[in-house]
């Protein structure tokens, strides 16, 4: 079976978090998500967009999270959570998110992207230049580096695209070089405009 057939029949062919019949599309949870129905949500085109453009929020539209925040799938948790942190400000997310139970496991999953920390808690990553880099940017590495266990070396110039951060550490972050997946120094980059 498809993961979109998957979440088609785990949602009742609705979008998981407002109910939406309408323009419904697979998501994958980020920051690490594997492409499995698990670490999937079934979205309508709303849900989505405003997800990933936080410019767009339309915070009355997320009233539906009072709902679907109930859901005993942990990829909708994760995702009410977030969005619930996101529009705290508001007032009403802010005692939703006071009821809003995760176990230890789907409380780290939600707060692998920073969602819901103060700027002082969230780890940055910094590139050479002290540019702020964050999931999905492309990079320039500044030096030739040895790739270690890989048997080549990632030239000064090449681009690394589609970066993803180490969560627990500064410093690294990983991306494709070659066709192979390696962590780099965030000294060793420079973020690409």
């Amino acid at each position: 079976m498809s993961i979109e057939r998957s979440l088609i029949s785990r949602s009742g062919s609705k979008c998981e978090l407002c109910g939406s019949t309408e323009n419904l599309q697979t998501y994958e949870v980020p920051p690490d998500s594997d492409g499995s129905a698990d670490q999937s949500v079934l979205l309508c085109g709303t849900c989505r967009t405003q997800l990933d453009n936080p410019d767009q929020v339309d915070p009355n539209h997320w009233r539906c999270l009072n709902d679907s925040m109930w859901s005993q799938t942990p990829a909708v948790q994760v995702i009410a959570w977030r969005m619930l942190n996101r529009l705290s400000a508001e007032g009403w997310p802010q005692d939703l998110l006071d009821m809003l139970y995760l176990d230890e496991e789907t409380q780290r999953w939600a707060e692998a992207t920073g969602e819901g920390l103060s700027d002082s808690d969230r780890v940055q990553h910094l590139d050479s230049n002290g540019a702020i880099l964050e999931a999905g940017d492309t990079v320039t590495l500044i030096k030739d580096l040895n790739v270690k266990g890989a048997n080549f070396t990632a030239k000064r110039g090449t681009a690394v695209r589609g970066i993803s951060l180490v969560q627990d550490n500064p410093e690294h972050i990983e991306g494709r070089v070659n066709g192979q997946q390696i962590v780099i120094l965030t000294k060793f980059v420079k973020k690409s405009s």
